[in-house]
């Protein structure tokens, strides 16, 4: 694990001390002055003037403490809640003790859910590497044992066996060049395309002709996504392979806006997915379809492209064949 870089150590003044100092240099100088003057004149303070000074004195270290609370007190309190998360995990992302100002509140805020995020990753990368080692595991250990019989037994074989573990092996080794793409798909989904809008109209033409095998109906072109052209046609191309895959002839673009946020939903006539697998079709490497080549890749790759644009996609309950729904921004143009 690469070391964060180190701030150099020296020594250097809390912000109690920079507050007090500053206020009581605010006020020494002019007090320190009049009492200057008045010493060269040969006249001593009169007890008003002696009275008004420790007022003033008193004053600016009740102003100086209440500073101190209100911006000292809580950046401790923020530095000792980010000590706690990097040892204590989830469970230590709890509010500070105290806030001070709204602007540290607001940044206490943004301290949170940046952590929040962060430990999702962090999640989400332990899940994703456990698939990851699954599903490569599956493919080597049949290629290992496909060759091992091959070294050890090719003497004794037929032809007919000979061919049929080589073709196993190539078939092995062919979905794990699949695997390596998708994921390298996924990674490439994960960096934010350009940010910009666009609508369902501009995509239309191209997944026409890419899946001249469905008929693509829509409705509600003219309503603005939050996601730029590419990153829409990438999803939806996804989506639309998908349908395609498991037999649909028909499929269904619907976009419309609701309360300020927009929602495509994507209907198709296939054969649907089971009540049994409605809760694990977003699981990373999940698929019906494995021995035909399907990866489970692809609804990953449509979350992550999905998320890096603060938008989502969710499964829809429908009577046939199915359905997702995209929710996003709707910028103006």
């Amino acid at each position: 694990m690469t070391r964060a870089p180190r701030v150099p150590s020296k020594w250097r003044p809390s912000l109690a001390l920079v507050v007090y100092s500053v206020l009581l240099t605010v006020l020494g100088l002019p007090s320190g002055l009049i009492i200057l003057v008045r010493a060269w004149g040969g006249r001593g303070l009169s007890t008003l003037e002696i009275g008004v000074l420790v007022a003033s004195l008193i004053v600016t270290l009740i102003i100086a403490y209440v500073l101190t609370r209100a911006v000292t007190h809580p950046i401790s309190a923020l530095i000792s809640r980010t000590r706690d998360i990097s040892h204590g995990g989830r469970d230590a992302i709890v509010p500070p003790d105290t806030y001070g100002s709204a602007e540290l509140a607001t940044l206490s805020q943004a301290f949170l859910d940046l952590a929040s995020r962060l430990m999702d990753r962090t999640e989400h990368m332990r899940s994703f590497a456990a698939h990851v080692s699954h599903e490569l595991k599956s493919p080597l250990t049949a290629i290992r044992g496909s060759a091992e019989l091959l070294r050890d037994e090719a003497a004794n074989m037929t032809d007919q066996e000979r061919q049929r573990f080589l073709e196993n092996i190539i078939s092995d080794a062919e979905r794990l060049t699949r695997l390596v793409a998708r994921m390298r798909e996924l990674a490439k989904a994960e960096v934010p395309l350009a940010r910009g809008a666009t609508t369902l109209g501009a995509v239309l033409p191209d997944l026409r002709s890419r899946f001249s095998e469905l008929v693509v109906a829509a409705s509600g072109e003219e309503v603005v996504l939050g996601l730029p052209t590419e990153a829409l046609g990438i999803v939806l191309g996804h989506l639309v392979e998908n349908s395609a895959e498991n037999g649909a002839k028909h499929l269904t673009l619907t976009a419309s806006r609701q309360e300020g946020r927009a929602i495509v939903r994507i209907a198709d006539d296939g054969g649907g997915i089971s009540p049994g697998n409605r809760d694990r079709i977003f699981q990373p490497f999940f698929t019906t379809r494995r021995a035909n080549g399907g990866t489970g890749m692809g609804l990953e790759i449509v979350r992550a492209m999905l998320e890096v644009h603060q938008a989502r996609i969710s499964l829809a309950p429908c009577d046939q064949g199915a359905s997702f729904e995209i929710d996003t921004t709707s910028p103006t143009l």
